[in-house]
């Protein structure tokens, strides 16, 4: 099975960083290589051939070679690993590496269980519906069905906004503020007053609130929910695995984000 450039990078920053198990730590481009093969052949239960080992499929070796260079290129790794082994192929994580690769990393997931894990830790109160179509969505794209995880991805977005605006509704001390987004029936329009009237007021939100939250929320909710359109009506558009898998990471923060309001909400009586 082919991987895109965002899982291979996920899976080499890992083991770099000791947070993937492989049978040794590399210092080489071909240890890099077999260590990565390795990580996603133990995932997917792939036969172990003898006489070459774990190999990674056609497109990844490409992939693979690319990334390598990026790494050294972005100054996460450099050339050489001693006095005794000053050039490549040998390598060597540098200190910004070792610095930058913890946030780069972001949410480290690789399958279902990884996948709801990240979300339970990220985001502990989310509701189970929501919970049960992004894992729909990470089962879909395990299977090679990118259109399929990216409705399933659009339906939970839509399902979280409903969550917060139901709470909003239910409070009588923020429902007349909000009334407008009450009155809009489609989704969009609901989105776009409830983000206007958010920002008109934004100075009354917490910290953890005001921070990135046209990023969080409204940039990835409209990232997302384009990207689930295309998908669910006969556009002919195609999602690719590493579109997809950047949906599933934007998931989220987006999630934090909804749920920080919620709770915000929630606490004003």
């Amino acid at each position: 099975m082919s991987h895109s450039y965002e899982e291979i990078r996920s899976v080499a920053l890992a083991i770099l960083c000791n947070k993937e198990i492989v049978p040794h730590y590399p210092n080489q481009y071909s240890s890099l290589y077999s260590s990565v093969s390795y990580a996603f052949a133990k995932r997917e239960n792939k036969p172990h051939s003898s006489l070459n080992g774990y190999q990674l499929d056609y497109e990844d070796k490409g992939i693979m070679h690319e990334l390598f260079w990026d790494l050294f290129r972005q100054g996460i790794i450099t050339l050489g690993l001693n006095e005794a082994n000053p050039n490549f192929p040998f390598f060597r994580i540098t200190e910004y590496g070792k610095k930058m690769s913890d946030g780069q990393l972001g949410y480290f997931f690789h399958d279902l269980s990884s996948y709801e894990a990240v979300i339970r830790n990220e985001v502990p109160g989310m509701h189970n519906v929501t919970l049960l179509y992004l894992k729909e969505a990470m089962q879909a794209f395990r299977s090679g069905c990118m259109l399929s995880a990216t409705v399933m991805l659009g339906v939970a977005v839509e399902h979280t906004f409903k969550l917060l605006t139901d709470v909003i509704e239910s409070n009588p001390a923020k429902k007349r503020l909000f009334g407008p987004v009450f009155t809009e029936r489609s989704f969009l329009k609901q989105f776009n007053k409830f983000k206007d009237i958010v920002k008109q007021n934004i100075q009354e939100f917490p910290g953890d609130i005001k921070e990135d939250f046209d990023t969080h929320f409204a940039g990835i909710l409209s990232i997302i929910r384009t990207s689930r359109n295309e998908a669910g009506h006969p556009t002919g558009k195609i999602m690719d695995r590493e579109q997809t898998f950047v949906l599933l990471h934007l998931m989220i923060p987006y999630s934090k984000k909804m749920y920080q309001l919620k709770q915000y909400f929630e606490s004003i009586v």
